[in-house]
């Protein structure tokens, strides 16, 4: 059943975007444009069907692409993780009203390491990542 057990064992439904994530995090842990059945075995639980009706959404939405390969289709994301959440921090700045307002919070509230960082990056100083 997709979305698990939980903890007693019980049937689990997945929170709204949770499967889309999973399967995200499958394809980047692959490294590669995959058919659908490894995606699967990257997402325990969940149906070969089910699989491929996130995948396509996920195509619709431009997060993945979707190319033939034989008899079938190979995905493969767009981005990888630090551009998917560059994106989606990027989305929830559009929508959150007062730029300067949500950007002051979203500053307000970084560890001192993290604002050396930010501080870096805003001088163009890009640290090794390796």
């Amino acid at each position: 059943m997709a979305g698990g057990k939980d903890e007693r064992g019980e049937a689990r439904r997945r929170a709204r975007g949770e499967l889309e994530a999973e399967v995200l995090a499958a394809l980047w842990s692959v490294g590669g444009p995959v058919p659908a059945a490894v995606v699967q075995e990257q997402v325990p639980g969940t149906a070969y069907t089910t699989v491929l009706t996130i995948l396509t959404r996920l195509c619709d939405k431009g997060m993945v692409t979707r190319q033939r390969q034989g008899r079938s289709h190979v995905y493969a994301p767009v981005d990888d993780q630090a551009g998917h959440a560059a994106a989606g921090m990027h989305s929830l700045l559009d929508e959150g009203g007062d730029r300067a307002a949500v950007l002051a919070r979203f500053v307000s509230d970084l560890s001192s390491e993290d604002e050396q960082l930010l501080e870096q990056l805003l001088h163009g100083d890009f640290p090794d990542r390796g």
